[in-house]
């Protein structure tokens, strides 16, 4: 049994001075109204280590030093008129958003002959030097200093307790430390302390399933490593922590790892740090039975974050894998990421029509397993992340911003959702399967790659907020329609496969350039594209294929020419679709994955007065990239449609039980516009 001096606990200094060091205020959760005419994405900024929110706009990037300034981004907002492109959304920075790597983080050398020497002999512990003192097998350290520890410690405790300004080094060279009922290493008290990775060395922390003197009112301490005070891992050895109890590693303050190699193995959270979670780089390797990650600190707006600057992250988690209160913010680093247990091997079929948000996943669970949370907002600007979730796989409160970042992931809910906006830059966003693809109350996608696949919706633009953002597992989306609510397409590539609507927006789309590529709903009570508003197209291209039923097109408001065809008859998956006009120019061949009914194309080489022609089947050889032919000869087809482009938006065929008449606004729900 661990040697636990319990007067050490009673002492309340140390709580006394970390509570004066924190701020007393709550968090607020509250944006900038919709009337005011901005959107308030608080994403922060970072003392010594800044994220560039210019960078994440594909702005130039701005003075790193200049914390309070603003940068006006690009996007769709609720305050944006139904025929504007664009409207421009305020980001800010919270100046107590802050965190910094300083010389005592970064240090991870030491002098052997200055530092004081800790030698584990199972049962017992020989201590050379000043500034700690040997009770049977508890080393307390009670000043600031050096400690090279080094051999194995079975059933027994490293207590730091010291009102010194300065660091305590622990310099784990070699050591083993296991206690059966008690935190292994415990900080009770420090301005810091600073766990250094010997180099070459390998360092092991376990504690038991159970302790007997933890706090009843706290519950504390509460892992294999505790501290209440800030703690700092750095050197280039490496660490195992088994928590058994409950946690791996907890800091009550911050938490910083600068460099080394961490293996973590926790029957509840694997890394803990109620301020802040700040990792700098090494390779990190986490396997928890609730969160991987988690900054739980709810009192304080500028704290509670997760930042990332590089390093290698593995986390295999039951609950979430990354989890804020405020915000969760990446600049580097290379992340594999598996919440409860992964996707579903068979993802949710059919979609939700006539069931309500959610109301056709079979996926759901009563745990929050996402990837990513963030009770604020989510600002990724670099960052490789390979992601199996069975909850969302991104999900934030407030938004989501995304800027060179590589993303790959497979999800049984959501891909990417966030309650305000989603921001898409740049980078690449590969969602292999997922209920909804990317949702929330506004969506822009200035560029970038993304292909989408989703048993329901594939970009779902909606009014209100998702019910499991505040930490009741899935739940279902509480969306509405709403005339404040965009999907706006300025650049990009999007291919998309979805089994319910593909471009779906309770409120209105503006589409100003990119391509975009609709594989849709095969069932005639969803659509290829589905607004509630306004969809005003004026450049890009634009090709959405799917049933006939609901099938929608860009509107009059549009300035480029769009046309909507119905077929007298469901084609069959892969029978290609070919529109040449009147001169035999090849203008479009596609070979959708999915039978269809009705497609909508929009570009710029569609003329006003030109007239077209359109063909099912026949046969193309030349260059294909997912169904589009670039190049080459088709031949063999069948006619499906004759039409002269005399008004912005054309349609032709069986549309909703209608039909088309060739010219000007057809029958059905017809709207349109597209391009590559």
């Amino acid at each position: 049994m661990c040697n636990f001096d319990e007067g050490y606990e009673k002492r309340t200094f140390m709580d006394g001075n970390r509570d004066s060091r924190r701020k007393e205020k709550r968090r607020s959760r509250h944006r900038a109204s919709s009337m005011a005419g901005a959107l308030l994405l608080s994403a922060s900024l970072l003392s010594g280590c800044t994220f560039d929110l210019a960078s994440a706009a594909g702005e130039s990037p701005a003075d790193s030093q200049q914390a309070a300034s603003a940068t006006n981004l690009t996007v769709n907002s609720a305050a944006a008129p139904q025929n504007s492109d664009t409207a421009l959304v305020t980001v800010t920075s919270p100046e107590d958003v802050t965190y910094d790597f300083d010389t005592v983080d970064l240090d991870a050398g030491w002098n052997s002959s200055t530092a004081s020497k800790v030698t584990l002999n199972g049962d017992s512990i020989e201590f050379s030097g000043s500034g700690a003192s040997v009770s049977g097998r508890t080393l307390t350290i009670t000043a600031a200093g050096t400690y090279v520890i080094g051999g194995n410690l079975d059933d027994g405790q490293i207590i730091v307790f010291t009102e010194e300004k300065d660091a305590v080094r622990l310099v784990l060279n070699g050591a083993d430390i296991s206690c059966s009922d008690m935190s292994p290493i415990y900080v009770m008290g420090a301005e810091k302390v600073v766990l250094v990775l010997a180099d070459g060395t390998e360092n092991k922390v376990t504690d038991g399933s159970s302790y007997p003197n933890v706090d009843a009112e706290s519950g504390e301490p509460n892992a294999a490593i505790f501290s209440k005070s800030d703690l700092t891992i750095n050197g280039t050895g490496s660490l195992s922590v088994t928590g058994n109890f409950k946690h791996g590693i907890v800091s009550k303050d911050s938490l910083k790892i600068i460099s080394g190699t961490l293996d973590v193995a926790a029957a509840s959270d694997g890394l803990r740090g109620r301020d802040l979670v700040a990792v700098k780089g090494g390779d990190i390797r986490i396997q928890a039975g609730s969160d991987g990650i988690q900054s739980n600190n709810d009192e304080d707006a500028g704290k509670g974050f997760v930042a990332v600057e590089g390093g290698t992250i593995f986390i295999s988690a039951a609950r979430d894998g990354i989890q804020a209160e405020t915000y969760v913010m990446v600049r580097a680093g290379d992340f594999s990421i598996t919440t409860g247990g992964g996707a579903p091997d068979s993802p949710a079929s059919g979609s939700s029509f006539g069931g309500g948000m959610d109301a056709g996943n079979p996926n759901k669970t009563t745990d929050s397993c996402k990837a990513i949370k963030a009770g604020l907002d989510i600002l990724l600007t670099g960052g490789t992340f390979a992601i199996n979730s069975a909850d969302d796989a991104l999900h934030a409160s407030g938004t989501i911003a995304i800027t060179e970042t590589d993303i790959t992931l497979a999800t049984g809910d959501d891909g990417i959702h966030a309650d305000t906006e989603i921001l898409y830059n740049s980078g690449s966003l590969v969602i292999l399967s997922s209920y909804e693809a990317v949702e929330s109350a506004n969506i822009t996608v200035n560029g970038g790659s993304l292909t989408l696949n989703s048993t329901d919706d594939g970009f779902n633009v909606s009014g209100g907020n998702d019910a499991s953002s505040s930490g009741g597992g899935f739940g279902d989306d509480s969306f509405a329609a709403s005339g404040n609510s965009f999907l706006t397409i300025n650049g990009g590539h999007v291919d998309m496969n979805a089994g319910g609507d593909g471009l779906d927006s309770n409120g209105s789309i503006v589409m100003t350039g990119g391509t975009v590529m609709v594989d849709g709903p095969t069932n005639d009570g969803n659509g290829a594209v589905d607004y509630n508003g306004t969809f005003r197209m004026t450049g890009g291209f634009l090709l959405a294929v799917g049933s006939a039923g609901m099938a929608e097109a860009p509107d009059d408001t549009s300035t480029q020419n769009a046309m909507l065809v119905g077929f007298s008859a469901t084609q069959q998956a892969g029978t290609l679709i070919h529109v040449e006009a009147a001169d035999g120019t090849g203008i479009l061949t596609y070979a959708p994955e999915k039978q269809y009914s009705s497609f909508v194309f929009s570009s710029p080489d569609l003329v006003s007065g030109g007239s077209y022609n359109v063909y099912a089947g026949g046969t193309a050889d030349g260059t294909q990239t997912n169904g589009l032919y670039m190049d080459g000869t088709w031949s063999g087809g069948t006619e499906a449609a004759s039409m002269t482009l005399s008004s912005v938006i054309t349609t032709a065929g069986t549309i909703g039980g209608r039909m088309g008449g060739g010219g000007g606004m057809g029958g059905g729900k017809t709207r349109g516009t597209g391009r590559p």
